[in-house]
């Protein structure tokens, strides 16, 4: 083998024009080799490492000498007048009659020389291919395809050594090296012959040969086509799925690691997309080839390179493999013509996947806010700035100099960045910088209005247990019958969720050991999860716990609009649309019903635990209507995780639907209380790893550590019912101190966030809620620091090793959500341009100018995995519906599916921003979930809520900056207690004394300070003060009063003058001054960074529709 050219040996002759043969033969060394008895088959490569000729020679040993001493085979050739004189030779080689061939090797002379290689079974049973080479030392790599079935026999030349029915033989190859004009030297290296799939048939006269057509409609009958080349295939349409019509090829070879190149010539009656497949038939249905083909009623030729990632045999006792074409995309009629198909194997990987990107300089393409930040990046190999302009038409209307930023390591692209918040006139706008011209986008107050709406919309369609009525949502195409609605022996395919049972040791291939139940469960409803049929309680419950907080927010932030959320402003049923419901909170409870139906009942084992999912038993293939989905449910083992989400999100809705329903309300707090106890008493039922690749019939959603769950649980139990056993679980989890913003953000497995920001907004008297707040405040400001880092502005740097994982678009957004919560909290509009800026990310300004939201943007994702939505593969479907948000760019290798592992191979790795491709089979890049679009829907109605970009006067909650301290007086004296506050508008101050463990209003104590005169029967009594604004409340720490016994009287010093019976003299007032307690003078600014300290006095605090707690 010939080392990388920095390494080769600097001792290799070069071969001179007009060197003499002798001369030649001495400098190299050559001698010449004899034909060896045996050598290394050609079946693995030769590279001649260490001076090993591996069984070739040369010969006429007058006319050629040759060696490998230099790590490939070299012959220095001095004359021979025809080819055939000289030649280079391996003898011995079996050929298969049947089998298809690729000769490979590296080859280059010294003079430019056409050299033949040829081989087989002898005259004319042989292959034979002319090799150009140009006369320098750079290597050729050549590879010659050939199948001896091909080859003559002797019935059609009787002078072949081919019988009519040979099927193995031998015979040598050679290259031969007479017939050229002068001497030289020729060289090969890496020589290999390689047999693989080769099929290749032409449909001539209509001729199906080995393939198979197939037609669930009952047609598909196959005829010559009239050009007389053709197969034509009838097909009368109606089809529900791609796969119910087609043509097929069985017991087809594929092996792992190889290159193959699928060609058809196809064309159609009518235009017409068809599936071209190379996959496994059988479970799991893995394909190595996906693809499509857009047949016109024009002959066209489509070639699709791959390199397979799974080995299928043509064994029919196997899952072996088969090519298929899928030809049930178009519903209507129509004839399908096809005229050659081959699949061949090859050594050339296929070539690298450059993604389309289209203009370098990258915008947010839905548009800026009039006063947020409006920021782009420009993809330049330029290192200096280079001038900008922005237009309106073709006005000129801004420009300026681009600002360097190197390269993003997240995208491998060297950038710039414009700054552009100066403009601020609504309009519609285009960039131009470095010789490119960016999408259009618009400048203006309303444009993320409607995405409020349709990411909030998303999770109609989503509903499992319900016809979809499409006129609902603006397009009749998404109309489907109930998903999962039948039961067992119904005369459908669909055994629905009516009564489900649990799944079995054997079906679960052990999983969950022994473990399975007796008794099945309605659980009927709920949300699909993603692009499968399966329903999950830990995804489910993140998801409608956002959805929840995106109400919650409108109710409680001061940029908060609820009534752009209430009743009728979704695209829900009628019913839901005029119930005097907000709709946020009728879609929510569509999902809170069905995650109580997931409850173990009373009196069976594991009671009040939540099973962790329900799926089928295996999985299904793309595009399926959840009403045509025939495979059995199970339900899975319950698991603690799964428990205390239903803990969590319950106890949350039961606070928000109290207005509406209390007998819902009560019913989920109580089926919270329930979950919340079985968890405590199942602490560690951890739903495991799958022991199956791919986990069978849905995700495994696996969680090894609950302790943030228990978290979660706890306080959302505690801010919906006050009492002192959620307080003290609160307080006593390590979730409640520790760093819980991590880089990669919350999600379904870390939901420490969930609880620690509904703590800091929802009113309460937990203890230390300031801290509290300061810590949420600190997590935002550190993702502010990632962020300014981030050339595309995006929230999201990666994890803590800088890989994008699966899903990051989720990151991005919950994410946006801390920083929001932030700014709710502070009104620091540092905050809300970071969630501002994080859109633009979102929305097209990323390495691949992609919007990643449907129907937003120029160049959006609309291709996303679904087993519904999936009208590239039948036209009848529609695309995801618009605000649906695509799962993203993830460069988790490990985790890729076969469409992006096929993009980007060992040897060519993609930039985390670029492992992305908007393809419905590329699950692990492209996926849609409602935990995904949950988190949307609050980034969505918080953007909106900014209207023209800067909110930061619309006001603050209150907040306790400093509590009152604990104070100790003598008996008879004066004391304070002071509470330092902050808000807009300024607060409120109603101080409460603890009485009898209820906490009471103080008559008339609504200042920032509190003076009291100390009586020792007060002496431990506790006092607080609540604060408050139209946007909020607190609670202060409570503080406790001790009194001490005042001092003997003490009889006058000479010429004092004797006060009343009991009154302090001097001393005693002069001491009781230096214990009163001045008005608080903090800083804020020092303690918050949120603005100017007041210390208020004024009216009664303003009452909150909140739970009170008892006292404690």
């Amino acid at each position: 083998m010939v080392p990388s050219p920095d390494l080769r040996p600097r001792r290799r002759t070069r071969w001179l024009a007009g060197t003499t043969s002798a001369s030649l033969v001495a400098a190299a060394a050559l001698a010449a080799l004899a034909p060896t008895a045996a050598g290394a088959p050609l079946t693995t490569e030769h590279d001649f490492a260490g001076g090993d000729a591996q069984g070739w020679f040369s010969y006429p040993s007058d006319l050629v000498t040759s060696s490998a001493a230099t790590g490939e085979l070299c012959a220095a050739v001095e004359g021979g007048d025809d080819p055939w004189d000289v030649a280079l030779q391996h003898d011995d080689v079996t050929f298969e009659r049947d089998a298809t061939y690729i000769l490979a090797f590296d080859v280059h002379a010294t003079e430019p020389v056409t050299v033949p290689v040829q081989g087989g079974l002898g005259y004319p049973a042989t292959f034979n291919e002319q090799v150009v080479l140009d006369g320098t030392t750079t290597p050729r790599h050549v590879e010659v395809t050939f199948s001896p079935a091909d080859w003559p026999t002797r019935s059609g030349s009787p002078s072949s050594p081919a019988a009519d029915d040979w099927t193995t033989g031998t015979g040598p190859v050679s290259f031969q090296l007479g017939g050229q004009a002068a001497p030289y030297t020729f060289c090969v290296d890496n020589v290999s012959l390689t047999s693989g799939t080769r099929i290749d048939h032409a449909f001539t006269g209509g001729d199906l040969g080995a393939f198979e057509l197939y037609d669930a409609a009952g047609g598909g009958t196959a005829r010559p086509g009239e050009d007389g080349l053709s197969a034509c295939i009838d097909l009368r349409g109606g089809y529900a799925n791609p796969y119910e019509a087609g043509l097929e090829r069985k017991h087809v070879d594929v092996v792992e690691g190889r290159n193959y190149v699928l060609e058809l010539t196809a064309y159609a009656s009518e235009p017409a997309p068809v599936n071209v497949l190379v996959g496994q038939f059988g479970e799991p249905w893995h394909r190595v080839l996906d693809a499509d083909a857009a047949l016109t009623t024009t002959p066209q030729t489509f070639t699709y390179p791959f390199t397979a990632d799974a080995t299928f045999s043509s064994d029919p006792a196997t899952a072996y493999g088969r090519i298929q074409l899928e030809l049930g995309r178009r519903t209507a009629p129509y004839t399908f013509c096809i005229t050659e198909l081959s699949l061949v194997e090859t050594t050339e990987a296929p070539p690298a996947y450059e993604p389309e990107t289209g203009p370098r300089v990258r915008v947010n393409q839905v548009g800026y806010l009039p006063e947020g930040p409006k920021r782009a990046t420009v993809v330049t190999t330029a290192t200096e700035p280079v001038d900008w302009e922005l237009l309106s038409g073709s006005a000129v209307v801004a420009s300026g100099r681009t600002v360097p930023r190197g390269v993003d390591p997240t995208a491998g692209l060297n950038v710039h960045e414009v700054e552009m918040d100066g403009v601020t006139t609504p309009g519609t706008y285009t960039l131009r910088a470095d010789g490119e011209t960016s999408h259009p986008f618009v400048v203006g107050a309303d444009i993320y209005q409607q995405l409020r709406y349709d990411a909030l919309d998303y999770f109609y369609p989503a509903r499992s247990g319900i016809a979809i009525d499409g006129s609902i949502m603006g397009d009749t195409r998404y109309s489907r019958p109930a998903g999962h609605v039948g039961r067992p022996g119904d005369a459908t395919p669909n055994q629905g969720d009516h009564a489900v049972p649990c799944i079995t040791p054997a079906e679960a291939q052990d999983l969950y050991g022994d473990w399975t139940c007796d008794y099945t469960l309605d659980v009927v409803g709920g949300w699909y999860d993603a692009g499968d049929h399966g329903k999950y309680v830990v995804n489910g419950g993140i998801a409608v716990a956002q959805v929840l907080s995106t109400y919650e927010r409108a109710l409680l932030a001061p940029t908060g609009d609820v009534d752009a959320l209430g009743d009728g402003t979704l695209d829900i049923p009628l019913a839901e649309q005029t119930n005097g419901v907000p709709d946020p909170l009728d879609e929510a409870r569509w999902e809170l019903d069905w995650m109580m139906r997931m409850q173990v009942p009373a009196g069976e084992p594991l009671a009040g635990m939540v099973h962790h999912k329900v799926h089928d038993v295996d999985w299904t293939g793309l595009p399926l209507l959840p009403s045509d989905d025939p495979q059995g449910r199970r339900l899975h083992r319950p698991s603690t995780a799964a428990t205390l989400n239903l803990a969590a999100a319950a106890a949350q809705g039961a606070r928000l639907w109290e207005p509406y329903d209390a007998d819902f309300a009560a019913e989920l707090l109580a089926s919270a209380r329930t979950a919340y106890a079985a968890a405590v008493a199942t602490p560690d039922l951890l739903q495991p790893k799958p022991n199956a690749d791919p986990s069978p019939g849905g995700g495994p959603y696996d969680d090894t550590d609950v302790s943030d769950e228990f978290y979660w649980a706890a306080a959302e139990l505690f801010l919906t019912t006050g009492e002192q056993e959620f307080e003290d679980a609160v307080l006593a989890s390590e979730h409640h101190t520790a760093d819980i913003f991590s880089a990669g953000g919350l999600y379904w497995g870390e939901t420490a966030a969930l609880g620690r920001m509904d703590l800091a907004v929802v009113e309460s008297d937990i203890p230390g809620r300031t801290a509290i707040r300061r810590s949420v405040v600190e997590g935002a400001e550190l993702y502010l620091e990632r962020q300014a880092a981030q050339p595309f502005g995006t929230a999201y740097p990666g994890n803590d090793a800088g890989v994008y994982e699966w899903g990051s678009n989720s990151a991005v957004l919950n994410n946006q959500v801390v920083l929001g919560t932030a700014f709710d909290l502070t009104s620091d509009q540092r905050f809300a341009d970071a969630v501002i800026e994080s859109m633009d990310y979102l929305l097209g300004r990323n390495a691949l100018n992609n919007s990643y939201v449907t129907g937003y943007g120029d160049v959006f994702s609309d291709d996303q995995h679904s087993r519904w939505f999936s009208h590239s593969l039948t036209e009848s479907l529609p695309n995801p519906p618009a605000g649906s948000v695509s799962g993203g760019p993830n460069s988790d290798v490990g985790t890729w599916d076969p469409v992006i592992g096929g993009l980007y191979g060992p040897d060519h790795r993609c930039a985390p921003q670029l492992c992305y491709v908007d393809d419905i089979q590329s699950w692990s890049t492209n996926e849609i979930t409602v935990n995904w679009n949950s988190a949307l829907s609050w980034v969505a109605s918080f953007v909106a809520d900014q209207r023209d970009g800067d909110e930061s006067a619309a006001g603050m909650a209150a907040w306790v900056v400093t509590d009152p301290s604990d104070v100790t007086a003598v008996d008879g004296t004066s004391v304070e207690l002071t509470v330092g506050v902050t808000g807009s508008p300024a607060p409120t101050v109603q101080w409460q004394r603890l009485v009898d463990g209820t906490w009471t209003d103080v008559a008339g104590a609504t200042g920032a300070t509190l003076g009291l005169t100390a009586r020792t029967a007060d002496s431990g009594a506790r006092f607080r003060a609540h604060v408050t604004n139209e946007f909020g409340g607190a609670w202060s720490d409570p503080a406790t009063l001790t009194v001490t016994a005042a001092p003997a009287p003490s009889a006058p010093a000479a010429g004092a003058a004797a006060g009343p019976a009991g009154a302090p003299g001097a001393a005693a007032t002069a001491a009781a001054g230096a214990r009163r307690l001045a008005a608080t003078g903090a800083d804020v600014g020092v303690l918050l960074g949120i603005g100017l300290l007041l210390v208020v006095t004024g009216a009664g605090a303003v009452a909150l529709n909140r739970r009170a707690r008892p006292g404690s």
